[in-house]
């Protein structure tokens, strides 16, 4: 299958890329954050087929799943995301491997895995770091619910990574934010869901970098436009290093699919369209037209590195990994390395909270 070669390919370039890195000796990388940004899958990605969207923090651990620290030398930082009915939680930060693969070594990750492999890693996994977040069920069981969400990730879909360099005083900053916030469940799927905490993170980091999208997305953040908006933020700022890469879906399961925007999963969807058209065809129209305006991007169409979690940080972080984007006039633009941390910029994260 195409996908399958696609991870083939990937797992030997990567090796290739780490051999170089480990030839070019110890150089420290600079910290960054990426957007993640996760195809859809399953019964909840026929129907809704927005994906999902979650912050990679390179410099930033987990002390636990709730409490946040910096990294030491070694360290490979956080998956962080917002999340729905997951221990009455609104954020919880998993390592960046398990939460991929559910393993914490590189060496653990299967070449192939189907459904039955995937649960029993995911269990594996929980049951040894995250039993206080996830307890077993009334028999000792696997509990059902959504925590799988939090590990295996690539069992299930491709993700798509997009990230800029952050310095370790702004990783505290953001740390001490949000660790000193009460991590309770806020999520709502229309106006506090997983791209809207996103957009937080990364507008904490440059300011302005992401917004809702009124006519293709209907105001809805969706992790589609997340990605749009901070491509369209750096072409227009040609002294950022936008850094994207891709984490292909591992063998063994059924693939994910595109992600989608409101206004696109609408006219692209039999589903939608055909009751719409019959019904109420100027909602289709209405919704192809916001499609055509302001809802064409590609993730998978943009230029990336193919990247495995034992190089991740090397791809997110190292300048060697930049793609330019061609410069769009920046004239009356705010500059956007200023260090974050006033009262504007910590707001952008709690208006989301």
């Amino acid at each position: 299958m195409e996908w399958e070669q696609l991870f083939t390919v990937g797992m030997r370039r990567t090796s290739q890329i780490l051999a170089l890195l480990v030839l070019a000796g110890p150089a420290r990388l600079s910290a960054g954050v990426a957007l993640l940004v996760s195809e859809p899958f399953g019964r909840f990605g026929f129907f809704t087929p927005t994906g999902h969207v979650s912050i990679y923090l390179s410099g930033v651990c987990a002390e636990t799943p709730t409490k946040l620290r910096l990294c030491q030398p070694g360290e490979s930082g956080v998956v962080i995301s917002r999340y729905n009915r997951i221990a009455g939680r609104d954020w919880i930060a998993v390592p960046l491997l398990p939460h991929l693969y559910a393993v914490d070594r590189p060496e653990d990750v299967p070449d192939s895995a189907n459904a039955a492999v995937a649960v029993r890693l995911r269990d594996g996994y929980r049951r040894a770091h995250l039993r206080e977040l996830v307890p077993d069920g009334p028999e000792e069981e696997t509990p059902k619910g959504e925590w799988v969400q939090l590990l295996g990730v690539a069992y299930d879909r491709s993700i798509y990574g997009f990230a800029l360099e952050t310095t370790p005083e702004d990783d505290q900053r953001l740390i001490r934010h949000l660790n000193a916030q009460r991590n309770q469940k806020r999520f709502n799927l229309l106006y506090r869901n997983c791209a809207d905490f996103a957009r937080g993170i990364i507008n904490f980091y440059y300011p302005g970098a992401l917004r809702r999208s009124l006519i293709a997305d209907a105001g809805i953040s969706t992790p589609k436009h997340s990605a749009k908006a901070l491509v369209n933020y750096c072409r227009r700022r040609p002294g950022l290093n936008l850094r994207r890469f891709l984490i292909p879906q591992i063998p063994g399961t059924r693939r994910s699919t595109k992600v989608r925007g409101v206004s696109e999963s609408l006219i692209r969807s039999k589903k939608y369209m055909v009751p719409l058209v019959l019904l109420q065809p100027w909602a289709a129209a209405t919704a192809g037209a916001a499609y055509l305006i302001s809802g064409r991007f590609n993730p998978a169409a943009q230029p990336h590195e193919v990247c495995r979690p034992d190089t991740l940080p090397a791809c997110a972080a190292n300048t060697d990994f930049a793609v330019r984007l061609p410069a769009q006039p920046a004239a009356g633009l705010p500059d956007p390395t200023d260090v974050p941390g006033n009262r504007a910029e910590f707001r952008a994260i709690r208006t989301t909270r």
